[in-house]
């Protein structure tokens, strides 16, 4: 068998994604094997396309952290032949070939099976709404509830933001949406945030060992100054979920608002959360957690224009999800 990819090869002047074709034998091991429908394009999907990315184990590699599709061939008997599916994390798009090609084969312990949504609208979720959905439960597990108060989201306009803006406005949530895109609050609004503010902290404010306490928790996805401000302004017993790191990946807090005011810093990673509680996440966005509006979040693109729109996330100027169509689309 051959078929279409897209390989990012390292060279002298840098990391180039090329589309070519390849043989069954250039896959990897796995039990699995998924004829592509979609994919979508992340932060972490532009990492793998730029020089000291810090993703990429080896070249050349086949990127993608997320795919959707069909299987097609299953050494397991969990998966048949015919069963729609979706594979993120783990090492998929990063030192094993991912969703940028018309066939992948993946383990078995990492492939969940659709039931509720289409292969589109789990590539439409993908990797950053899966993390929004995380982002959320984690804090719904800390005991939030609508009656607590404002939750902040920061960059919400990017993929996790948006999608948790949408799930938390559905649980009937006030949401406050923060981002430095001039002209989204329209868009945000239209997925349920209450309010829509600036980048935090705002213009000219001094960043605060402990500053107005304002919101019952965040989900965050910038990090650096942004992240220490939040800390700053949540109010007691709140927390906050964080996931990124695209304002830097220094902290500059103080202990003051863990010890005077009980806030909590939880960590998100969807790489490697186990597959049990990663399927039943998934299940659950096919139902209580399913973002209301993906047909506002989803910007579609060819898997050979994949490029453009990773340059467009790490430039900061794409927003929302961007479903990459596999099948068909070279």
């Amino acid at each position: 068998m051959e078929f279409q990819a897209m390989v990012a090869h390292e060279t002298d002047s840098g990391i180039a994604l090329i589309r070519e074709e390849v043989a069954d034998d250039f896959l990897m091991p796995g039990d699995v094997t998924i004829k592509v429908h979609f994919s979508s394009a992340n932060y972490k999907d532009g990492l793998a396309i730029t020089p000291r990315g810090g993703v990429v184990r080896q070249y050349p590699l086949i990127p993608g952290i997320d795919l959707t599709g069909e299987v097609v061939a299953s050494t397991d008997p969990e998966f048949a032949p015919g069963d729609l599916v979706v594979a993120h994390g783990y090492d998929i798009g990063v030192a094993h070939h991912g969703g940028f090609a018309e066939y992948a084969r993946i383990p078995a312990g990492w492939v969940v099976k659709l039931d509720g949504l289409t292969p589109r609208e789990a590539a439409a979720i993908g990797t950053a709404g899966y993390t929004a959905a995380m982002s959320v439960q984690a804090l719904l597990d800390r005991g939030l509830t609508p009656d607590s108060g404002p939750v902040l989201v920061t960059g919400a306009t990017g993929g996790v933001g948006s999608v948790a803006v949408d799930i938390l406005s559905g649980l009937g949530f006030e949401v406050v949406a923060s981002t430095g895109k001039l002209g989204a609050g329209e868009l945000l609004s239209a997925l349920g945030a209450a309010s829509v503010i600036g980048r935090q902290p705002g213009e000219g404010e001094k960043l605060r060992a402990l500053g107005k306490a304002q919101w019952a928790a965040a989900v965050d996805s910038v990090g650096g100054t942004s992240l220490a401000h939040i800390l700053s302004t949540v109010k007691y017993g709140g927390a906050v979920a964080v996931s990124g790191l695209t304002g830097g990946s220094d902290l500059p807090t103080t202990v003051m608002p863990f010890i005077l005011r009980g806030v909590s810093l939880i960590g998100i990673d969807s790489a490697h959360f186990p597959i049990a509680q990663r399927r039943e996440l998934w299940a659950r966005l096919a139902k209580d957690l399913k973002p209301r509006h993906l047909s506002l979040l989803e910007n579609f693109a060819p898997i050979t224009e994949a490029e453009s729109v990773l340059r467009a996330i790490l430039d900061g100027t794409h927003s929302g999800r961007t479903v990459l169509g596999v099948a068909g689309e070279f």
